[in-house]
């Protein structure tokens, strides 16, 4: 599954985004039949969209009930989220744990699901954290989690003899040699706004933490800090290793690049190079977390994103939306969804994993091994401020890497605007 694109129209007074009639046209329409839940997908490339039909199929024979499914691309749903939830949304739709579901929580969007929650098993305490909006209140369904590290093949690296890197000197090493045998070193696309923002996750989380990091996310840090000024510097050490023109490339073509053994590795999460994969290539694929940069943080944190299902406040049939995120929340609906989709990672204790693949099995041990989980920028910071700033400050940083502390200020100008604006 494709990593989101940001919502561009995420502040209603933005206003810069028109919702198109695609997206205007799902909805459950007037009333309902109690028998009937209608679901917003943006599960539009073909292995989670079947993935997610086989989940759906399973509750379908189970339930006597329909679920009616309107699919969107990835891009356009995303885009749009804010208006859609607030014209004719369906009774469920597909989102984002943590700040990403918190934002639409505030703004009343969304329908409290607590009393679905009591009867759940199988979530972590930190699970229900990320599933919790700030009144205290559950209205998310965490149904799985995937990590971002560095994918390569592993039979480019035998061919050459690398050896993954550990720290941020073996990593720029690597890529030299890299560069001498005739490799683009790192594959990089920024064409739909939030890839580099992985990559700026990691050298802040590396080089300052997590407890810096979340600050900065949540406002409470100026961007003209030395800290923030020592990731971009860090960050234009690499860019002689990275692709040129990222920002005309889109991250499928970034992954291609690696499949096609044009470039030695990416910063992607766990679907996004699968994706881009022939089936019979897929054993070939490999990570290793992004290297240390201090050692008193060491590789202690990883991005972990979580994808579920919400229900809409506007649902028309909230029985039958309740009865549905009950099921999506129960390790047979996961084992489901995760036999056609080898991407992705359950989050459910109970769900199966005798049949992951070895790269699913890693991804396990990773995020387990982690004292502490991000979500990804666009999810750990307000919506608005992903989308209105940092896409094109990071767009504009891959163009002119140069001019840093003119970035920083203009960043923190604007940060300034937005978060006075919510206080």
């Amino acid at each position: 599954m494709s990593r989101r694109s940001l919502l561009r129209g995420a502040a209603i007074s933005a206003g810069a985004v028109t919702l198109p009639s695609l997206l205007a046209a799902c909805g459950g329409g007037p009333g309902g039949d109690g028998k009937t839940v209608t679901l917003g997908s943006n599960a539009s490339d073909a292995v989670p969209k079947t993935a997610f039909q086989s989940a759906f199929d399973a509750y379908q024979k189970q339930s006597g009930k329909t679920v009616k499914v309107n699919t969107v691309d990835h891009n356009t749903f995303q885009e749009n989220i804010n208006r859609y939830l607030q014209g004719s949304p369906d009774d469920v739709f597909m989102w984002f744990a943590g700040n990403r579901m918190q934002f639409f929580a505030e703004k009343g969007l969304l329908t409290d699901i607590s009393d679905v929650w009591s009867g759940f098993k199988g979530f972590s305490d930190a699970l229900k954290a990320q599933s919790t909006g700030h009144d205290g209140k559950q209205y998310f369904v965490p149904y799985y989690y995937y990590p971002w590290a560095v994918f390569h093949r592993k039979s480019l690296f035998q061919q050459h003899g690398y050896e993954p890197p550990k720290t941020f000197d073996q990593y720029t090493a690597l890529a030299k040699q890299m560069q001498k045998d005739g490799l683009t070193p790192i594959a990089f696309g920024d064409k739909d706004g939030w890839p580099a923002m992985g990559t700026f996750d990691y050298i802040n989380l590396r080089a300052n933490g997590y407890d810096f990091h979340a600050s900065l996310m949540a406002g409470k840090e100026a961007w003209t800090d030395p800290k923030v000024k020592q990731v971009f510097d860090l960050w234009r050490s690499l860019m002689p290793y990275h692709q040129k023109g990222a920002n005309g490339r889109t991250w499928e073509e970034a992954g291609q690049s690696l499949q096609q053994r044009k470039t030695g590795m990416a910063v992607f999460g766990l679907p996004h190079p699968g994706t881009q994969f022939p089936e019979a290539e897929h054993a070939d694929l490999d990570f290793f977390p992004f290297p240390e940069i201090d050692p008193a943080h060491g590789q202690d944190s990883v991005e972990a994103p979580i994808d579920g299902f919400l229900m809409s406040k506007k649902a028309k049939n909230k029985d039958a939306a309740r009865n549905f995120l009950t099921y999506l929340a129960t390790p047979v609906a996961e084992d489901s969804y995760l036999a056609s989709d080898p991407n992705n990672v359950g989050v459910n204790s109970g769900a199966s994993t005798a049949k992951y693949t070895e790269l699913q099995k890693k991804s396990a041990v990773l995020v387990a091994g982690a004292q502490h989980i991000s979500q990804f920028l666009d999810r750990d910071t307000r919506p608005d401020f992903a989308s209105t700033v940092m896409i094109p400050a990071l767009q504009t940083f891959i163009n002119k890497p140069d001019d840093i502390d003119g970035l920083l200020n203009s960043i923190e100008r604007q940060k300034k605007s937005i978060f006075a604006a919510a206080d």
